[in-house]
């Protein structure tokens, strides 16, 4: 079983993502809405790319975390797998 892994900056994350989730839900009432194509696009590029800083920010605190602690073989092969979301 995996053991919780918080982090300090888990807080601001978790608001960074009820932010991009509110505009999500936004873009879905636009498209409901009947709103220019347009404009649901250029939403959806501002929910992708909050959700894409969020993870950026979500793994370079894991990696400054990982580097940060004594690191053994499990934390190594960790760092290797969520390297592969960059």
């Amino acid at each position: 079983m995996i053991k919780p892994h918080p982090h300090a900056t888990h807080p601001a994350l978790i608001a960074r993502l009820k932010r991009a989730d509110g505009h999500l839900r936004a873009v879905i009432e636009m498209i409901e809405a009947g709103k220019p194509c347009v404009e649901i696009a250029q939403q959806m590029q501002a929910v992708e790319n909050a959700v894409a800083n969020a993870k950026r920010a979500l793994i370079h605190d894991h990696i400054d975390h990982c580097l940060d602690a004594d690191q053994s073989p499990s934390d190594r092969e960790e760092l290797k797998a969520i390297s592969r979301y960059l």
